[in-house]
């Protein structure tokens, strides 16, 4: 690296061909994203040193893994997690960051200190996609505290049937740098990015960006609202062609208006009202688009019926198309590409997935509502609901929830561990709504703590008992699952095999 001062190296990293040989790099986390930053690193010739607090099995053997192929060491265990470590007895130049890891965490607080850049996977990604002799994909990218994993789906979908070569990463579970190394590329990433991802991007410049929405969630991690609204604002900057905000969440046209885009990117919106010039949006239960087309001021394309989508499209989830076709609409992706991709688009389980009817009866699973934005979504949808809600709050408020949802609620079924702000705001906007503490009655004779699919099952039954004709059965928590389940989606099957078994009594019984 010779003397040069380690931000002009830095600054110089901007291809796969660049000079990464003997940079000292850490990566802090051995998760998959960890694990792949660590082998992209490890392939550029980087010295890499990874640092994870879990020394575990599967961590064993991921660390078996680079070690093979050429990791300078890998520390796991608690006592290499609480400060920055030296790499050949100095610091390292530059450290790649796991989503999870919160900056105040000691090692990133340590680095941040030093004047070491963070980086995470996405900014890496981005800089080293560049490689001589192949495809460099466009990015479309997509954040907001709900609707991400829809979105990025949906576009991927459209992508997909436009014939182009398109795969979906980043938040959604791909990690992105097992993308930019395929051998033969991509025509186009949709990239979901977390909050934490954003907060530790720096370069990227993609061809199209959108916030879908804005809620308190992660305030915790982000140390208040303002950080984690900044962290999202973020995926605006050095946009291409089109920013895209949501025209009923003002928060994002302002994130638009402040954002320091490429010269001659528009700004888009979508809604599920009317779209007005430059926007996609809903006229009697089509996707419309006023914004790619010719002739926008006066007319608009049809892109696709509500009810081609599927069954139930409530309106968050007509936002999340309409958003996903200004995406794809922006890259140039033709209108009947569009109508085939959302067609074809399946949203899989866990997000306001229909699971029983009987008796005039609704069971809905909307496990992925971890939050009380996404669990306003839900409520929104129905007219009369017996709610099974409650985990892990993550520091949210819940009193604009119940207060708007209060003469919806039939009764109240309460899973998780500590709800206390919950029971709090019933308390104070919903007085008259039975409120019903599952997990307390459901705790063992010897005082400890039931399991989940125990808590579920006797949630679903209960609910059985007190639901009436025209109710519907909505499990939208409204929080995280961790403290009953390993997953959002574990608690989702939890609740489709506890209403499976019931349904099959009731059958029985008949």
């Amino acid at each position: 690296m010779g003397c040069r001062t380690v931000s002009v190296v830095l600054d110089e990293l901007t291809s796969w061909d660049a000079d990464w040989k003997n940079l000292r790099v850490l990566v802090t986390g051995l998760g998959v994203t960890g694990f792949s930053a660590a082998d992209t690193l490890i392939e550029l010739g980087a010295k890499v040193t990874v640092i994870d607090s879990k020394d575990d099995e599967l961590n064993r053997q991921r660390a078996d893994t680079l070690k093979i192929v050429g990791a300078h060491q890998v520390l796991l265990g608690e006592e290499h997690v609480s400060s920055l470590p030296l790499i050949d007895g100095q610091q390292p130049q530059l450290v790649i960051t796991s989503p999870g890891w919160n900056p105040r965490h000691p090692v990133l607080a340590q680095a941040a200190e030093a004047d070491i850049a963070i980086w995470g996977d996405v900014e890496l990604a981005w800089r080293v996609q560049n490689r001589a002799g192949r495809k460099v994909p466009q990015w479309l990218v997509i954040t907001g505290t709900n609707g991400k994993t829809t979105t990025v789906g949906m576009t991927e979908s459209i992508l997909l049937a436009a014939g182009l070569k398109a795969v979906a990463v980043g938040n959604v579970g791909t990690p992105i740098l097992d993308a930019v190394r395929d051998p033969e590329g991509y025509d186009v990433l949709a990239v979901e990015l977390s909050s934490f991802q954003l907060h530790y991007t720096h370069s990227i410049s993609p061809l199209a960006s959108v916030v879908l929405n804005l809620a308190e969630d992660h305030v915790d991690w982000h140390g208040g609202f303002d950080g984690y609204r900044e962290a999202k604002a973020r995926i605006y900057e050095r946009t291409q062609v089109a920013a895209i905000f949501n025209n009923q969440a003002p928060e994002t046209i302002k994130m638009v208006q402040d954002a320091d885009v490429i010269e001659g990117c528009r700004a888009i919106g979508f809604t599920t009202d009317t779209p007005g010039m430059s926007m996609i949006g809903i006229v009697e239960g089509l996707i419309v688009d006023r914004a790619f087309i010719e002739d926008r001021r006066n007319t608009a394309a049809e892109l696709v019926a509500l009810d081609e989508i599927g069954q139930i499209v409530p309106r968050h989830t007509a936002a999340n198309a309409a958003a996903a076709a200004a995406l794809t609409r922006a890259y140039g992706v033709p209108t009947e590409a569009v109508a085939k991709g959302l067609a074809g688009f399946d949203a899989g389980a866990h997000r306001i997935q229909a699971v029983a009817r009987r008796d005039e009866i609704l069971w809905i699973n909307d496990s992925k509502a971890t939050n009380p934005h996404a669990a306003d979504a839900s409520l929104s949808s129905f007219t009369k609901v017996l709610w099974i809600a409650g985990g892990v709050s993550k520091g949210v408020d819940y009193a604009e929830l119940i207060r708007k949802h209060a003469q919806r609620l039939q009764q109240v079924l309460l899973i998780g561990t500590d709800n206390s702000s919950l029971l709090q705001a019933l308390a104070e906007y919903a007085p008259q709504v039975p409120v019903h503490d599952i997990t307390r009655e459901a705790t063992n004779a010897d005082g400890t703590a039931p399991n989940g699919s125990r808590v579920m099952t006797q949630a679903v039954r209960q609910a059985a008992e007190l639901a009436q004709a025209g109710d519907t059965v909505l499990m939208a928590p409204a929080a995280a699952s961790m403290d009953q389940f390993t997953s959002y989606a574990q608690r989702g099957t939890a609740f489709i095999s506890a209403v499976s078994d019931l349904m099959d009594e009731i059958a029985q019984a008949d």
